[in-house]
């Protein structure tokens, strides 16, 4: 039999598992994370026909004489370039920009992926589309600890943080130095269990106006009680004077509080004292989160308070063309593969992360089928050897009639 026979075949089954391979990357040219997997082809063993020999004292050398027997499929590598960006603006959406996949718990097993369409399931955990659960660090009382033990994320709907008692109070703006009116501002603070209370400050000018002012704290539960006293003097350039003035102190429901008056100044014109800031805040309710680029998962609560809730973790590999895919967007690791190396995202060689936007297919279709007419053609051309050397084994048996 001839050996072009089954060079043709060997051809055509090579031709066909790269219409297979493309045929896959153009199924998934909308699939999120998903990378396209290139074919290459490798000759089999040659026959050796003549070996080759070594030039003598009569004759030059030879070379080997092969007659090759056909092709085979050497490898389907996968190309990692970064996919494009589609901005979908839900928070849970997560796309890894740069080196990195998603760590994912897949009944125990940790499997890795590219694809960041992330939902919350009913128990409050960052899951994938097939339930996977997303694995990070999470945080205790908005505190991280990164490279700790991996954990699933959980974003419970309702969480609540407890209020924090207000230390300082800030107030500030201009006391004019000839003022002769009584001035009022009322912050707001709280005490140790978040309850809010208003306090009233008066600010009284000296009579007669010296540029100096008396500041009286009143209780909130009865406006004609002063719980607190101190002053507020200025230099003669309108600065305030730390060495003359004495801010004051007061105690609401056991706790102690300090006024802080530096923000103030002394020129002439009008007033205008407002509270700067207030440390302190009542209870909260998570109303949303954000995802930075770091991964860091930061909620938003009801009372204005942001704090961390957790962060992603993403793995590297030495070698990420070894990764085995298994199906449903995730990928394992393999022996060649190397050891997953798991950290935060900008760090160690990790990607970023961005939020409310997912990495599409990196599938590029004009490339996809030009590869569609390469196996097209390679297959018509391997199909033409198989029947020209079916039209040379006939008249070779037609020689005798």
């Amino acid at each position: 039999m001839l050996r072009s026979l089954f060079s043709g075949i060997s051809g055509l089954k090579a031709h066909q598992q790269m219409m297979d391979v493309v045929s896959n990357n153009i199924a998934n040219v909308n699939t999120a994370g998903f990378k396209t997997s290139n074919i290459v082809f490798e000759d089999t063993l040659s026959q050796l026909m003549r070996a080759a020999g070594a030039s003598t004292a009569t004759s030059g050398g030879l070379d080997p004489t092969q007659i090759g027997l056909g092709v085979k499929l050497a490898a389907v590598q996968q190309n990692f370039s970064q996919g494009s960006t589609q901005i979908t603006n839900k928070s849970t959406d997560l796309m890894v920009n740069g080196d990195g996949f998603f760590v994912l718990d897949d009944g125990g097993t940790q499997v890795y992926s590219r694809a960041g369409a992330f939902t919350l399931d009913n128990d409050g955990y960052l899951v994938n589309p097939n339930g996977m659960y997303v694995q990070g660090y999470q945080a205790v009382n908005g505190t991280i600890s990164a490279y700790g033990q991996l954990s699933k994320l959980k974003l419970q709907a309702g969480l609540s943080i407890p209020g924090a008692a207000t230390s300082t109070v800030s107030l500030g703006g201009n006391l004019d130095p000839k003022g002769t009116k009584t001035l009022t501002v009322t912050p707001t603070v709280y005490d140790t269990g978040g309850a809010a209370y208003a306090v009233p400050m008066n600010l009284v000018p000296n009579d007669p106006p010296d540029g100096n002012y008396t500041i009286n704290v009143q209780d909130p539960a009865d406006n004609s009680s002063t719980i607190g006293t101190g002053t507020i003097s200025f230099t003669d350039a309108g600065l305030y004077d730390a060495d003359s003035s004495t801010p004051p102190t007061f105690t609401i429901n056991g706790v102690t509080m300090t006024v802080d008056l530096t923000q103030f100044t002394g020129y002439a014109g009008l007033s205008s004292p407002t509270p700067k800031a207030v440390d302190g805040y009542a209870a909260g309710t998570l109303n949303e989160f954000q995802i930075g680029t770091d991964g860091v998962i930061t909620g938003i609560f009801s009372n204005g308070q942001k704090q961390a809730l957790g962060q992603v973790a993403l793995a590297t590999f030495n070698n990420v063309s070894g990764l085995e895919k298994q199906g449903d967007s995730v990928y394992r690791d393999t022996a060649n593969s190397g050891l997953a190396e798991i950290g935060i995202p900008g760090a160690g060689g990790h990607g970023l992360i961005t939020g409310g936007a997912l990495e599409m297919s990196n599938v590029d279709l004009a490339a996809e089928f030009t590869n569609m007419i390469i196996a097209q053609r390679g297959f018509q051309a391997n199909s033409k050897v198989i029947t020209t050397s079916d039209e040379i084994l006939q008249e070779l048996v037609n020689i005798k009639r």
